[in-house]
């Protein structure tokens, strides 16, 4: 891992808090959507990237179902990163994109309980 890949685990891991680390994947999945509409290609293939690493720094400490749910999103992004170049350019396939990232990104932060602490 470089190095700084290696700073961005430390600072992400440095909040031991669960629900905020989901809320963080939640918010990229949430930034996938809404920069496939527009024309931030390399912001995007950027937020993949990151997320898919929170993921990983985040799976192994919660729930298992939760942990496999987190990792089946892992995958289809994996598999996002690799066609992207493909993805960008068919607005049909893209526009796909950006709905399932918004739809994980509600589950995500359902997942994290984060909105039902705010509202009790």
């Amino acid at each position: 891992m470089n190095q700084n890949l290696d700073e961005k685990q430390a600072h992400f891991q440095r909040d031991n808090n669960i629900p905020n680390r989901l809320g963080h994947i939640a918010a990229n999945l949430a930034r996938i959507r809404s920069f496939s509409h527009i024309a931030y290609k390399e912001a995007v293939t950027s937020i993949i990237s990151e997320t898919k690493w929170f993921i990983e720094w985040t799976a192994a400490e919660i729930e298992p179902l939760q942990a496999e749910e987190l990792v089946n999103i892992q995958v289809q992004l994996a598999m996002w990163e690799l066609s992207w170049d493909d993805i960008w350019v068919d607005e049909k396939v893209r526009t796909e994109v950006a709905e399932q990232s918004g739809v994980w990104s509600e589950r995500v932060l359902d997942m994290s309980g984060l909105l039902s602490e705010s509202i009790a």
